[in-house]
């Protein structure tokens, strides 16, 4: 398996991805500098009722929202190891990329509706989707851990926030998943630690709404906290 042709970051040691903070600001910005068209963003979600959804930008094609789970939890469905027809694009989340699962997140939503979306030519965005369509989830991530470019603009936006980023080696409790709506109006959860993409709804008539259920459910059941933020990939308005 070839990764992308380009020095390593670090010589004698693999890079570890420090975690992003849940702040859609650095999300717009980082996204836009991989080369996600500008009349897109990624905006904060204000709470899960009618009102606060009703101020999301449309059209809005993806969720990321980042949540801490609880130790003995069953926050979802387990993933679909052979589902590749479920959407275009799905990989997975490895050690190596243990703290990367914000820019994972991001990766689900904004390829998996490339169609939406344009890409700057040659941006990293785009080459990274280019030389990733026929790899499987495990070396799409392969590949991620290997390229120089976008590691060096992750250390970049990783240090923005208003608090002190961890470092790479350090644990984060809070996690980041995707969700979006396939070509058959499923709501589907993307998350780089399962199986594979996670059917939730199989008719799901708004996103959003679909999404604050499915969340409302969690935490009535106790398999994820209140401590949680949601952000939408919007287009602006």
């Amino acid at each position: 398996m070839e990764g992308p042709a380009q020095d390593p970051v670090e010589e004698t040691e693999q890079y570890h991805w420090p975690a992003l903070e849940s702040d859609p600001e650095i999300f717009t910005g980082y996204m836009n500098k991989l080369g996600m068209s500008i009349d897109w963003h990624i905006c904060e979600i204000f709470g899960m009722d009618d009102d606060c959804l009703s101020f999301v930008p449309r059209p809005c094609v993806g969720v990321i929202v980042t949540f801490e789970r609880t130790e003995d939890r069953d926050d979802g469905k387990p993933g679909d190891g052979t589902s590749s027809t479920l959407v275009p694009f799905y990989m997975k989340q490895t050690g190596t990329l243990d703290n990367a699962c914000g820019i994972i997140a991001c990766l689900h939503a904004i390829i998996n509706h490339i169609s939406d979306i344009s890409l700057a030519a040659d941006s990293i965005l785009d080459k990274f989707k280019k030389d990733t369509a026929d790899k499987t989830p495990e070396e799409r991530a392969s590949y991620l851990e290997e390229f120089k470019d976008f590691q060096e603009e992750h250390k970049s936006y990783a240090s923005q926030g208003q608090t002190e980023a961890p470092t790479s080696s350090e644990k984060v409790n809070h996690h980041f998943v995707a969700f979006v709506k396939n070509s058959s109006n499923q709501l589907i959860e993307l998350d780089g630690t399962k199986d594979g993409p996670a059917v939730i709804q199989d008719d799901c008539e708004d996103l959003l709404k679909g999404v604050a259920t499915e969340l409302q459910r969690r935490l009535a059941a106790g398999n994820i906290t209140e401590s949680l933020s949601m952000m939408a990939l919007s287009k602006k308005a």
